[in-house]
């Protein structure tokens, strides 16, 4: 198995499947073994603590247990009560709402047919060697937890693919998505090949009967033949490109070839064959690098920041640059310390650096996808969330803010939705900074994020795609399972610090 923690740091871990308490919204920090999660913090206790009292006591009203409230539209709201009472009002949520099942459920299905395109999604492919997903399942199967894991072997078809396209589109409002992968300089460690995606998105969309999925082709500049695989790769009719400037993402100890997207002699190279070929948009990873992963590989920090995106975006007009993730710095690291650096500076590593390079090089191609930056600090520090958000907004401006969750790996996307949905910057921030308001959950704002700037980078008609994919078998598919009950998981993939020994004789 390939992994960035040791062995040691895996051991003094517990997979997030086992949660004791599978709620709507995570109240603790979830990894992938990209990172070391944070512990519990004390905040994060107390959302939780709040949410389960209410869970017993508006669930036990409502003649639900635990588990079954948390699957409701009232138990999402809960969630956002309790970040509220916690982090102050940052959630447009009343607890009439959580208490109410009819109230939420009428705010849900008002909502449910928003144009939602999330461009950043990943599973793993069957042969994979990071077997830690499927371990996770079968133990919750065997724990006797969720009965439907206990019924056969689990396997990463089960898994992967098809529990993608169960939480994507049965278990949340996505209505288009985009497969992502990362490379690797062992080719077996590549969370799917080019034909891989290609061959996903071809399955997918034949089964639905209509584009429910775009997909990446991944490029790897200064790896030996990398500019032939590229060739190959663009063959397969991409609908966009997605690079890794720190190299072997997942083995980084390893990692033989960084680059640098201004650098002339190699990457220059790459977006030449892109635009021949039709392709105009080149989505980056970039952050995820907080001091303790720089203090492990400092040889590749000088390729994790933004420093090389300016010059890149100048240089290729023709091309539109999206940053992953925002180049957000502080994932895996303290959030803590991204709000100790905001309330000092007004400034939030790598992000604030991101946001300055339209007005710094006079281009206008230059995006920021959300990614593991919304999905890590909502439940970590919402209010470094709604400070992340104001300044990608007044930087970037709000057509070049995109929408990407970086799911399957923090379980199904809605949670994230809702999120964003619910989520303002407090009147203060925005007064001192001069932020926007975000707005309503269908207001101009984030109808932007949730799908219109996707759309346009990716030349779809919202109005018209929506039309074709009412009446295709998702959306059948998916009439049919809100109409027999939803039963939405709440399970995140991924690691987390245990709180105290785990009680196996109880589930929630």
């Amino acid at each position: 198995m390939s992994s960035n923690l040791t062995e040691e740091e895996l051991a003094a871990l517990m997979p997030s499947e086992l949660c004791q308490y599978q709620t709507p919204i995570p109240t603790q920090i979830v990894s992938s073994d990209e990172f070391y999660p944070d512990p519990q913090n004390e905040r994060q206790r107390e959302v939780e603590a709040r949410l389960l009292a209410m869970a017993d006591d508006l669930g036990g009203k409502q003649g639900l247990d635990r588990r079954r409230f948390f699957q409701t539209a009232a138990g999402m709201a809960a969630s956002f009560v309790a970040m509220n009472e916690v982090y102050g009002p940052l959630f447009d949520v009343t607890k009439a709402e959580a208490a109410t099942p009819a109230m939420a459920q009428e705010r849900a299905a008002a909502l449910k047919d928003q144009f939602i395109m999330d461009m950043h999604t990943h599973f793993l492919r069957d042969d994979t060697r990071i077997m830690t997903f499927v371990n996770m399942r079968a133990a919750v199967g065997k724990a006797g937890w969720n009965k439907q894991l206990s019924d056969h072997e689990q396997t990463i078809e089960d898994l992967k693919f098809n529990n993608y396209k169960k939480e994507m589109f049965l278990d949340s409002d996505t209505k288009i998505s985009l497969i992502s992968s990362a490379p690797s300089d062992i080719e077996q460690d590549w969370f799917l090949t080019n034909e891989q995606m290609a061959d996903a998105r071809r399955k997918i969309n034949d089964e639905a009967g209509s584009r429910r999925v775009f997909s990446h082709m991944i490029f790897t500049p200064g790896q030996p033949g990398w500019l032939d695989k590229l060739d190959a790769g663009l063959a397969l009719k991409p609908e966009s490109c997605k690079g890794y400037t720190v190299g072997d993402n997942t083995h980084k100890e390893i990692s033989r070839y960084p680059w640098r997207m201004d650098d002339e002699n190699v990457a220059y190279k790459g977006y030449e064959k892109m635009v021949k070929a039709g392709i105009k948009n080149v989505c980056v990873h970039k952050g995820l690098f907080p001091p303790g992963i720089e203090k492990q590989y400092p040889n590749l920090r000088g390729f994790a920041d933004v420093a090389d995106v300016g010059q890149a975006a100048k240089d290729w007009p023709q091309l539109n640059f999206i940053v992953y993730h925002s180049a957000y710095r502080h994932v895996g690291g303290d959030p803590k310390q991204a709000l100790a650096e905001f309330d000092r500076t007004g400034r939030i590593s790598w992000t604030s650096d991101l946001a300055d390079i339209p007005a710094q090089y006079g281009v206008s191609n230059v995006y920021g996808d959300v990614g593991q930056l919304f999905a890590t600090t909502l439940v970590a520090e919402p209010n470094v969330c709604a400070a992340l958000m104001g300044t990608l907004i007044k930087g970037l401006g709000v057509d070049h803010v995109c929408w990407g969750t970086d799911a399957l790996w923090t379980g199904a996307p809605q949670w994230q939705i809702e999120g964003l949905r619910r989520l303002e910057i407090p009147e203060a921030m925005q007064k001192k900074f001069g932020y926007a308001p975000l707005g309503a959950a269908d207001g101009p704002v984030k109808t932007a994020i949730f799908g219109d700037n996707n759309a346009r980078l990716y030349n779809i008609q919202p109005k018209r795609a929506m039309l074709d994919l009412k009446g295709d078998r998702f959306a059948l598919m998916k009439a049919e399972y809100e109409k027999a009950g939803p039963e939405p998981s709440n399970i995140r993939y991924g690691y987390v610090v245990p709180n105290k020994p785990m009680d196996h004789s109880v589930f929630v």
